[in-house]
């Protein structure tokens, strides 16, 4: 019986340390393939899609497509959002180690967490509790301490914590939120999709240089609506 036990208990870790080594290939193709080869420079951001393990931001029956070249749904009608994507508006905003950023539309946690690779705090606002909740779960116990999450609307953002040196909203907006563009830092930046819910809607960035606000549309995307508790 004892012999049966260690046997078992062999296979277990090997099945552990097997499964880790796939995932670690599968990420490193994805930041090859999917990150790098599209033109994504940033070295920070490249190296915090490297660390950050996505497979554990996913429900358990979709981690087999974990590192795959799209969408993933999380529950509750929302996604974790294509890699590239994670990518791109976490370089577009330029992180910085010292900044302070704000995410609007936590979802599984994982782009927090990427920004959390990079800048000294980030903090996340939720509107679906139950997503919050699990994904503040899966961050603490991937230790990003640096992760604020809260359950909120994020149109108002989250003031006690503002200025903020970026913003990175992950749900679409029929418009920018003005109290957004308030905790925005001078010469910080936002990226949001703009546009009506579940049609193409525009990627902007949103810089803000003292009371001028400078827009740019970066390129179409489709993303969950940005919802409002009422």
């Amino acid at each position: 019986m004892k012999r049966l036990y260690l046997l078992l208990t062999v296979l277990i870790l090997f099945s552990i340390l097997s499964a880790t080594d796939v995932f670690e290939s599968q990420r490193e193709n994805m930041v090859n393939n999917q990150i790098k080869a599209r033109g994504i420079s940033h070295r920070a951001t490249m190296e915090a899609m490297q660390n950050v393990p996505r497979h554990r931001f996913v429900p358990s029956m979709q981690r087999r497509f974990a590192y795959s070249d799209r969408p993933l749904p999380i529950g509750h009608g929302q996604t974790i959002s294509q890699p590239y994507i994670v990518a791109y508006m976490t370089e577009i905003v330029d992180p910085q180690s010292e900044y302070r950023v704000l995410e609007i539309g936590t979802g599984s946690g994982y782009q927090a967490a990427v920004l959390a690779e990079i800048v000294d705090s980030v903090y996340t606002i939720e509107i679906i509790p139950e997503l919050a909740e699990t994904a503040a779960g899966v961050l603490k116990s991937l230790e990003y301490d640096n992760v604020k999450v809260k359950a909120a609307d994020g149109y108002y953002g989250w003031e006690e914590h503002a200025p903020f040196d970026a913003i990175v909203v992950t749900a679409a907006a029929e418009y920018i939120p003005p109290p957004l563009v308030e905790q925005l830092k001078d010469g910080g930046k936002m990226v949001i999709p703009v546009g009506s819910p579940f049609r193409t809607q525009n990627l902007m960035l949103i810089t803000k240089r003292g009371d001028d606000i400078v827009s740019r549309s970066l390129f179409p995307v489709r993303f969950v609506p940005f919802t409002r508790s009422e």
